[in-house]
């Protein structure tokens, strides 16, 4: 059964990540902005399955891995490692403003959703985040390891949805805020970063569970 002390760091580490402006965000931003609220929620519908089908191919793998190679766990634990800190290099000294919109053209609500699960789909960082976040947060000890990774996936999912959502409902305004402050994504971008560092130097020092 999984505890609160596993959730609510997940839950604060995803909520971290969502935050950060990527593929996805950028994507709902420009759709909510040309076409509406209506075609955000739709791309975003996409979004989310492309997130349930790498949550769930992910939590069988780990669950196969480390219940049949031990030494998965370290190999997983200092992948994620290294991962987190080129991430959090990413966040800091990642270049100009991802702000920066892009017109769209309309189109159909079929288009807007295969658009926004293929903006998903295609996006590694995606895949690489489940692989490398949920086994730093899975107890084998306590049973169940996929059932483990379902509720620390779906609790990401359902972080990213809401997160997401809000941007849609407040695009404009939020688009136009975060590209005249430059000051204020710089010190988004290393408050993210320091975390994101955090939590790598976390995984190397604790060890395995």
């Amino acid at each position: 059964m999984i505890t609160l002390s596993q959730i609510l760091p997940f839950a604060a580490v995803s909520l971290g990540m969502v935050l950060t402006p990527g593929p996805n965000m950028i994507y709902l931003i420009s759709r909510a902005l040309c076409q509406g609220k209506r075609a955000g929620f739709t791309s975003l519908i996409g979004v989310a399955l492309g997130f349930i089908f790498y949550m769930v191919c992910t939590a069988l793998g780990i669950t196969a891995l480390l219940l049949a190679v031990p030494l998965a766990y370290d190999v997983l634990r200092f992948a994620g490692a290294i991962y987190l800190l080129w991430m959090a290099w990413r966040a800091i000294f990642g270049g100009k403003s991802p702000f920066e919109v892009h017109e769209l053209q309309p189109d159909s609500p079929r288009k807007l959703f295969t658009m926004g699960l293929l903006t998903n789909l295609l996006n590694p960082k995606a895949a690489v985040l489940y692989l490398t976040l949920l086994p730093q947060f899975i107890r084998p000890e306590l049973g169940n390891v996929l059932g483990q990774s379902l509720t620390l996936g779906f609790t990401q999912i359902a972080i990213s949805m809401l997160v997401n959502g809000l941007i849609i409902f407040g695009a404009g305004s939020i688009a136009a805020f975060l590209a005249l402050r430059p000051g204020w994504q710089k010190i988004q971008r290393w408050l993210m970063g320091t975390i994101l560092a955090g939590l790598a130097v976390r995984m190397v020092a604790e060890g395995k569970h």
